[in-house]
């Protein structure tokens, strides 16, 4: 698609013109552009495309399923005959889709009908992909039979879902608009992706290979965006963009670069990359601000390696347990011996704390890790609290006994008693939006197919962004469990393992995060983290602030899955950008 227009234009010209000018947008749906046009004018293209999504959401079943169906099948009928829009003939090709090979050919047809005959509607994918660049034929199918599992109203939704997305990269087109961050985000990360502890996949843990060369490719990023860069005593890469305002104050982000077992390429590290691209421009352009900015990478947040998670936000507060330095990994290696070997000197780790009293705040950007964003159909959203947990270990000691002798009465079987307590804990917890309880770990000790069991151990992590609402229902549960045990005579261990408090957000600093996400054209949405982060930590010294950005796989993460798109990594980072131009003092927006 060329060049034909500006948003000025599209604002002032005429209903018809409008409408003409976005018709290659939605395949074959000019009333979408119809509808949206009454809605002028747009004080920026994201505030057009939410604009033209909500037209689509806003629609009746009907006409989304006419919008579904007016899309070609992937290298189907249509492409062969060359009877594709032009739109849609470029987006194949630039996906390879008219370069299959035979059994990549004959896999798609069968793919397609396969979809269509369970779902009524052609299977719809932006093949373009997160980064604008293109899926690969592999990744095409792949996703495509991943997809063909789903439910159909789920299936329906992600196709509109996936409708938004080509559309938005159409307008983009359109409108000659060029990305200013969000792409170089999308490729910093996929050149960190290269360095994993495993072959298959994404595995970064504390002070490996992989995680000492990721530092190091951080760190030159950092000095070519103009910061002072220095790899602290712990592993945290700490760039600072010096303010040449006399007796300046600092404002702190980032996040973490560690990653979980076969993890995903954005969780932490965007909130590490996107604010270095940040800086960057700031820094070309000679753009100073009134404070000191510290970008932290922190070294360690998931605990893969020494299961000891926050090790480098807590020893940014002061608070690092000096205690873990003889902590043990899988391989016997201590804590100690593993930072030595990295050339780091542990001695100083009581230096890396900071003043409460020299820092302004801590504004972390990250990626949801959910699909509350997904799902509302927007880019960002703005954290109100990040949950608090309580994690336990159950123990249910019941009878073994024969499976064909025992009556059901008589049994004592503590596996039945378990199911009756993950229900119960299922039932109380949806009782309030922002409450979550889960039990991930289930197992029956020496259990046979023959013998009722005797035993089973359970995991219980029960969360909330309000520490009452978590506690009133960690009450209940504990109080059902202990009555289910007493009822079914089952004798029981609870062990409490993890008890954190909520961290909740800091209304001037949300403030002036909506301020700026209104001036990009977005709507502002708050929302809550059920997933721990670095915040947490600096929440003891600081008052904090988080950005989401949305998360796209149905809000997939910790997973190879998980991702995001360039667009909406540009979205934030604007955000980011203007918040810093803008930003107010906690005394300031006070007076």
């Amino acid at each position: 698609m060329t060049n034909t227009s500006t948003l000025q234009h599209l604002n002032a010209c005429a209903p018809g013109e409008f409408i003409d000018l976005l018709h290659g947008i939605y395949e074959h749906s000019p009333w979408i552009p119809e509808r949206a046009a009454a809605k002028r004018p747009f004080a920026t293209i994201s505030s057009l495309k939410l604009a033209l999504q909500e037209v689509v959401t806003q629609a009746h079943l009907d006409e989304q399923l006419g919008l579904i169906r007016a899309h070609p099948e992937l290298a189907g009928k249509a492409a062969i005959a060359g009877a594709l829009t032009k739109e849609s003939t470029g987006e194949q090709a630039k996906a390879g889709l008219n370069q299959c090979s035979a059994e990549e050919f004959a896999t798609l047809q069968k793919l397609n009908a396969d979809y269509n005959t369970k779902f009524g509607f052609p299977f719809i994918l932006a093949v373009k992909g997160p980064d604008g660049k293109g899926y690969t034929r592999q990744t095409i199918i792949s996703t495509f039979a991943r997809r063909l599992k789903n439910q159909c109203q789920d299936e329906q939704a992600e196709c509109l879902r996936q409708i938004g997305r080509i559309a938005e990269l159409r307008l983009n087109d359109l409108l000659a608009h060029t990305l200013q961050f969000g792409l170089t985000v999308m490729e910093w990360a996929e050149t960190l992706a290269q360095w994993s502890d495993d072959e298959d996949g994404l595995t970064c843990a504390y002070l490996t290979a992989a995680h000492q060369q990721t530092a190091q490719q951080i760190a030159r990023w950092m000095q070519e965006a103009g910061m002072q860069v220095q790899i602290d005593a712990v592993g945290n890469v700490v760039g600072r963009y010096q303010s040449d305002q006399p007796d300046a104050k600092t404002l702190l982000t980032g996040s973490h670069y560690d990653t979980v077992r076969n993890g995903g390429k954005y969780d932490g590290r965007e909130g590490i990359l996107l604010p270095i691209a940040v800086v960057k421009h700031l820094h070309e352009r000679g753009e100073k601000l009134p404070f000191h900015l510290e970008i932290i990478a922190f070294a360690e947040e998931e605990g893969v390696r020494f299961k000891s998670t926050f090790l480098g936000s807590n020893a940014i507060i002061g608070q690092f347990d000096l205690a873990l330095l003889d902590k043990r990994d899988d391989d016997g290696i201590s804590m100690r011996d593993a930072m030595t070997a990295a050339g780091h000197d542990v001695a100083a780790i009581a230096h890396i704390a900071r003043k409460p009293d020299d820092i302004l705040g801590f504004v972390e950007v990250h990626i949801e890790q959910g699909p509350v964003l997904h799902s509302s159909n927007l880019p960002v959203g703005i954290v109100t609290s990040i949950a608090g947990s309580c994690r336990y270990l159950v123990e249910l000691q019941g009878v073994a006994s024969h499976a064909g002798t025992t009556p059901m009465h008589m049994r004592k079987d503590a596996a039945a008693a378990a199911a009756e307590i993950i229900l119960y804990v299922e039932k109380r917890c949806a009782q309030v939006a922002t409450l979550v309880g889960t039990v991930g770990q289930l197992q029956v000790p020496n259990g046979s197919v023959n013998v009722i069991p005797g035993a089973c151990h359970l995991s219980l992590d029960i969360r909330a962004a309000d520490d009452a609402i978590r506690d009133a229902a960690v009450a209940d549960i504990t109080r059902e469990i202990e009555a289910i045990c007493q009822r079914r005579q089952i004798e029981l261990s609870l062990n409490q393992t993890v008890a954190a408090a909520a961290a909740p957000c800091s209304p001037w600093l949300m403030q002036q995060l909506a301020a700026a996400t209104a001036r990009a054209g977005v709507p502002v949405f708050h929302l809550p983290s059920g997933a721990g982060h670095d915040a947490m930590a600096l929440a003891r010294i600081t008052d904090v602030a988080m950005l989401f950005t949305r998360c796209g796989n149905g809000g997939i993460s910790h997973n190879p899955l998980e991702t995001m798109t360039a667009d909406d990594a540009e979205t934030s980072a604007q955000i980011l950008l203007d918040f810093l131009r803008h930003f107010q003092t906690k005394t300031d927006v006070g007076s």
